[in-house]
């Protein structure tokens, strides 16, 4: 069976939050959500996760499963927020617990963080299958940008993270801690060695001028046409590709508000006494 999607996208990260079902009044997982957040102010809004709700409630689905592709840093997770509006489990890839203690260290968190991943209601391994009502799903480990990236298959579907973009724009960066160029050749050509048809879908979309945003391709056209990883070019030719581009990127706007929240599953550090949460600025750290 096929899942039915609907995508929403953020103009202002340049995200792609879906919405995958199994029929009308049926189950879904959301996938990759995002709550929104004024760096200037500090504020956080739930605009983006409200649409996300209203779809949800408006076609009668049970959410099972709010799944993240791995700990964004360029958008805040709305997980916990959606949680508690509407149920489910909020899942990441086994290897959180790597960016975990990396990122608690990277933070200086307080010493009740745990870095066993016990923040997400369950984490998933490599290759293990979980349903979302009639639909089966399947978790495939995609390290590269991150150790903790995870792509998830359903039917015909494929949700891919940051590991691919669209064809025009090619592949995630690998210069965050714990990236590994290498990784993510393997972890692409994995993806690409699924049935050409496969229907993938991007986390992220940075159209260049001339093109509406676009979120959906498939193995045979990223194949055939993405710019850094087409049939034909080497691992050695991508990680050295890779490396040189990495090393002109600046950091995402939002990377030190995102991680620390994202490891949490979507949740604010802990209030402090005086009833205010906050979020810390690390000096010459990155």
């Amino acid at each position: 069976m096929n899942p039915q999607i609907q995508a929403f996208f953020d103009d202002a990260t340049w995200t792609v939050s879906y919405v995958v079902y199994d029929q009308p009044g049926g189950h879904c997982a959301l996938v990759d959500s995002v709550l929104d957040y004024d760096p200037k102010s500090g504020r956080t809004r739930t605009q983006s996760a409200e649409r996300l709700i209203e779809f949800v409630q408006a076609h009668g689905l049970t959410v099972e499963w709010i799944l993240e592709t791995h700990a964004h840093a360029d958008h805040l997770s709305a997980a916990h927020y959606l949680r508690n509006k509407l149920g489910g489990r909020i899942a990441i890839g086994a290897a959180i617990t790597q960016v975990q203690d990396v990122f608690k260290a990277v933070f200086h968190l307080e010493p009740e963080f745990r870095t066993d991943g016990r923040q997400f209601d369950h984490l998933l391994q490599d290759n293990e299958v979980f349903r979302i009502g009639k639909l089966e799903a399947k978790a495939i480990a995609v390290p590269g940008h991150t150790p903790a990236c995870m792509a998830y298959q359903v039917g015909d579907a494929v949700f891919v993270g940051d590991t691919l973009f669209m064809p025009d724009i090619g592949t995630a960066r690998c210069d965050f801690p714990g990236g590994d160029a290498h990784q993510l050749y393997q972890s692409v050509r994995k993806l690409l060695s699924l049935p050409p048809d496969t229907r993938l879908y991007m986390c992220h979309d940075y159209p260049p001028a001339g093109r509406a945003a676009a979120w959906q391709t498939t193995v045979s056209n990223q194949r055939a046409h993405n710019i850094h990883v087409h049939d034909g070019v080497s691992e050695d030719a991508f990680v050295a590709l890779r490396t040189r581009r990495d090393a002109t990127l600046e950091m995402p706007t939002l990377i030190l508000p995102s991680v620390q929240v994202n490891i949490r599953a979507g949740a604010m550090p802990p209030i402090e006494d005086n009833g205010v949460a906050y979020l810390k600025i690390p000096i010459n750290a990155l």
